[in-house]
């Protein structure tokens, strides 16, 4: 299964990541994509954008008319949502234009502390 970590991390937690499998030459086994805050998180992924990711899991690229189609939505309130999760590097576009979300499986990760 192709699965995909959204994880809130610090960059600093993230380059140290990055720099020690470069190190080491031992990829991770999923894909991640990170954010500063919880509060970037949830403003990035609201529970549309999140509908929108459920429908395209694993579904390969589509235009953004099928994406509105296949979430019953606006295509023109589908297509803000796809620009802000393109910005985010959350969803990609393919050679030909269309977007893709290209994981079967998405795992949110994050740890609230205590202030």
């Amino acid at each position: 299964m192709n699965t995909v970590v959204l994880e809130v991390r610090s960059l600093k937690d993230t380059l140290a990541d990055a720099a020690a499998t470069m190190r080491t030459r031992r990829a991770e086994r999923e894909a991640r994509i990170s954010f500063a805050t919880p509060e970037l998180l949830w403003k990035v992924l609201t529970a549309k954008r999140w509908g929108l990711l459920k429908a395209l899991c694993g579904t390969g690229p589509v235009s953004i008319r099928e994406a509105a189609r296949r979430v019953g939505r606006d295509v023109k309130a589908v297509h803000g949502d796809v620009t802000a999760l393109l910005e985010a590097g959350v969803l990609s576009r393919a050679p030909d234009g269309r977007i893709e979300f290209p994981f079967d499986a998405v795992r949110v990760e994050f740890l609230l502390r205590a202030a």
